[in-house]
């Protein structure tokens, strides 16, 4: 399998308040996260760092993931520990009042891939069947358009695009979406957060993706495409490619 992560801070923030990484369990299995933190004072900047640095510690030492159903359950176990964490950080530091995160999680194996996701940030899938959105935005404007009131259209210019309604951290309990698919050779997952996906189209996506050169040029494009358009949020992305010819890449 081959991955990259990489971060950008835009071109218009003061900091970058995503984070994220590739994590590898003691059976070489992959995480891959992708956290989209806000709330003022860099409160954000805490939540999504909190979040991805804890997931990452649990994963590093695990083992025994078998079936989709073992790694629904550790992310559902392990991402509601640090939805209490973050809320708890968050009542007991006034600087951190109101902070929370997007997680966008996936545990990637050799038969399949289980994604965990609450907020905005996206998972979507790039293969023979063509490129597809995995997750459903937890967004007040995604709610309207799914429940008929405003069109996608609309949706793209919305003055509330931002009201998310999911989140880490911010209630004492959170509900996560997960879902387990076929990964198989040469399927491509790109995670990423609002700041690129809301600056480069689905057909500018693939373009890039379709594209010869490695995955770290491919990440590259991506994150120079969204500034091209305006930068004005932080830039996160992962893209896990599945290769059997490149098990360690």
């Amino acid at each position: 399998m081959k991955a990259v992560f990489k971060t950008d801070q835009g071109r218009v923030r003061q900091n970058n308040e995503d984070s994220g990484g590739i994590f590898v369990n003691q059976d070489g299995q992959r995480l891959a996260i992708v956290a989209d933190g806000m709330g003022g004072h860099r409160a954000g900047d805490v939540a999504s760092k909190m979040s991805v640095s804890h997931l990452q510690e649990l994963w590093e030492q695990s083992e025994g993931i078998q079936t989709a159903e073992d790694a629904g359950n550790w992310l559902k176990t392990h991402i509601l520990e640090v939805n209490q964490l973050v809320f708890e950080h968050a009542n007991n530091n006034k600087e951190c009042d109101g902070m929370g995160t997007t997680i966008e999680a996936v545990i990637a194996t050799n038969h399949f891939a289980t994604i965990a996701h609450v907020g905005d940030s996206r998972c979507y899938i790039y293969n023979d069947s063509g490129f597809q959105q995995l997750t459903e935005d937890h967004t007040l404007v995604n709610e309207l358009v799914r429940t008929g009131q405003i069109t996608r259209e609309d949706a793209e210019h919305h003055p509330r695009k931002n009201v998310i309604l999911r989140a880490i951290g911010t209630e004492s309990d959170v509900k996560i979406d997960t879902k387990t698919i076929m990964f198989e050779e040469g399927d491509i997952l790109l995670l990423c957060s609002d700041g690129l996906s809301n600056k480069v189209k689905e057909e500018q996506m693939v373009s890039i993706l379709q594209t010869e050169g490695s995955l770290e040029l491919k990440a590259s494009s991506l994150i120079n495409l969204a500034n091209e358009n305006g930068g004005e949020d932080n830039i996160t992305l992962i893209i896990l490619e599945f290769d059997d010819n490149n098990e360690r890449g």
